[in-house]
């Protein structure tokens, strides 16, 4: 496991660095997503959507469980997945989530969704002084030294 802090000092950033992430992220990829309510899951998840290029609001879906944003670049959707009310891994795979044709960010997803892929990022997001801190592990081969260093940016 690999994996380094990013610095989000407030919104703006956090979907700064959401574009750069999403830039780099390719279709099979599963990010985890956790932090308390109002961490900026979403506005992370909202960054990425615009740096994969996918079409339509990001917002919660946590009515819905999962949202797919497809490709307006030619680029993968983004499935955007909210296992807050899901109770562990067999409440995951009845979504039926079509993990390996998109990019995956699952909200509250730890304990509940590392079974859908070997290689996956676990982004905690917390408080830090006024702003924010995002801790990045990356697991399995996918995610080397290298390509987690490329994730980072001056904040």
């Amino acid at each position: 496991m690999t994996g380094f802090e990013q610095d989000l000092p407030d919104v703006e950033t956090t979907i700064i660095w959401g574009r750069h992430l999403g830039a780099r992220l390719q279709r099979g990829d599963l990010v985890v997503l956790t932090g308390d309510l109002g961490a900026g899951k979403t506005t992370l998840t909202r960054g990425i959507g615009e740096g994969l290029g996918v079409r339509g609001a990001v917002s919660s879906p946590t009515f819905v469980l999962a949202r797919e944003h497809p490709s307006v670049s030619g680029g993968p959707a983004l499935m955007h997945v909210d296992a807050y009310r899901l109770n562990g891994p067999q409440e995951i795979d009845d979504l039926d989530l079509p993990v390996e044709d998109c990019v995956t960010i699952v909200e509250w997803g730890e304990n509940r969704v590392e079974h859908l892929a070997e290689s996956r990022l676990h982004i905690a997001l917390g408080p830090d002084g006024d702003g924010r801190r995002a801790t990045i592990q990356g697991v399995g081969p996918r995610w080397t030294d290298a390509t987690i260093a490329d994730l980072a940016i001056d904040a």
